[in-house]
């Protein structure tokens, strides 16, 4: 088979816009969602601010059933769904809807980890002068919560790109896709070590820029 990596650019750039299409829209769906589910459990635990046992055990049930179910699995059990909402269960478009729904538990967990981080006295003091629920979420909670949140949709957003690989697997497109047609399954081993190489550097920049955000939040504060 041809070797020539070089003709194969043009592919790994339409490649490269798909995953930005399905990693973008995806990640702002997660993190959107990720924070309303991370403060709906935070709030509803025993020590938070509006408990509620019975929700905060179904819920929180729902969330981890979600998180413990391998991505590959959930993305071929969603496919009737995927096909109801966006029409078909093949393209970058497709490949956002199992892409938010496994990231969702994932970061809604983070969410509630950086909120439990956040000092009581600081709260008790909202509390002090009257301040609402969310009143205290808007303006204490997630603010505190901040760098915590950034540096959880930093590591959402790395897995979010692993995943992305692995919905390209079964049609949905991107880098992961490119890699398996043109580089695994054409024999071509150059373009599959470019399609590796490019993860890796989208990786560490990604992963490069999240923790220099945080750092700078924490000199901030």
């Amino acid at each position: 088979m041809n070797q020539d990596w070089t003709s194969a650019i043009p592919e790994l750039l339409t490649s490269l816009g798909q995953t930005a299409w399905m990693v973008g829209w995806s990640f702002a769906i997660t993190v959107a969602l990720g924070i309303v589910c991370g403060v709906a459990l935070r709030l509803t635990t025993p020590d938070g601010l509006t408990p509620n046992r019975v929700f905060a055990a179904i819920f929180g049930g729902i969330v981890n059933l979600a998180r413990s179910l391998p991505f590959l699995i959930l993305l071929i059990a969603l496919i009737p769904f995927t096909r109801l909402l966006v029409g078909t269960a093949y393209g970058p478009t497709a490949a956002i809807v199992p892409l938010s729904v496994g990231a969702i538990p994932f970061y809604a967990r983070v969410v509630e980890t950086a909120l439990r981080e956040v000092d009581n006295g600081k709260i008790e003091a909202a509390q002090v002068v009257g301040s609402t629920v969310g009143q205290i979420v808007r303006k204490v909670l997630l603010p505190e919560a901040l760098p915590g949140l950034v540096a959880g949709a930093t590591l959402t957003l790395v897995t979010l790109i692993g995943y992305s690989t692995m919905a390209g697997a079964i049609g949905g497109g991107g880098v992961g896709d490119f890699a398996i047609r043109y580089g695994y399954q054409r024999f071509n081993g150059p373009v599959l070590f470019m399609s590796v190489a490019v993860l890796i550097v989208i990786v560490q920049l990604v992963q490069s820029a999240g923790d220099a955000l945080v750092r700078s939040m924490n000199h901030r504060r």
